[in-house]
């Protein structure tokens, strides 16, 4: 004998597939060294932390070896939109004989959907070295 039942499967939602792209904790940082040892680009390091349903906190650190002639360091919020990422909002530092350069804000974003922090690190002393850095994404609900 024969026995059916119904059973009642409902979609699942976009924001319920977690990739490895993502992270279900609510902060996610990365940190880069310099792939060869560089003489002045030590390292970078980007986080980013859910703080409301709608406030991010993201900062961004750029290390050197020794005191450089100029220091970069570039931030980009990037929003989860149809399935991939596209930036934000995007800041740009740079500071003079310096060793470090760090920044951190605290961004109202809409809620919903992933957030990610991009970074570029780059020290120049005569030649300029770099490095990049990117954050799993976390859930602004």
């Amino acid at each position: 004998m024969f026995q059916s039942s119904a059973m009642t499967v409902h979609a699942s939602s976009i924001l319920d597939e977690i990739t490895p792209e993502e992270t279900t904790e609510g902060y996610a940082e990365d940190t880069s060294y310099n792939i060869l040892r560089g003489n002045h680009l030590n390292s970078g390091t980007v986080k980013v932390q859910r703080m409301s349903s709608n406030e991010i906190a993201i900062y961004g650190l750029t290390q050197c070896h020794h005191v450089c002639d100029e220091v970069y360091l570039y931030l980009y919020l990037e929003r989860k939109v149809n399935g991939s990422y596209g930036t934000y909002k995007s800041w740009k530092f740079t500071d003079n004989n310096v060793t470090s350069l760090s920044r951190g804000l605290n961004v109202i974003v809409p809620s919903g959907t992933y957030y990610r922090v991009r970074g570029y690190h780059a020290a120049k002393d005569g030649v300029k070295e770099s490095t990049s850095t990117l954050t799993q994404g976390i859930l602004i609900k």
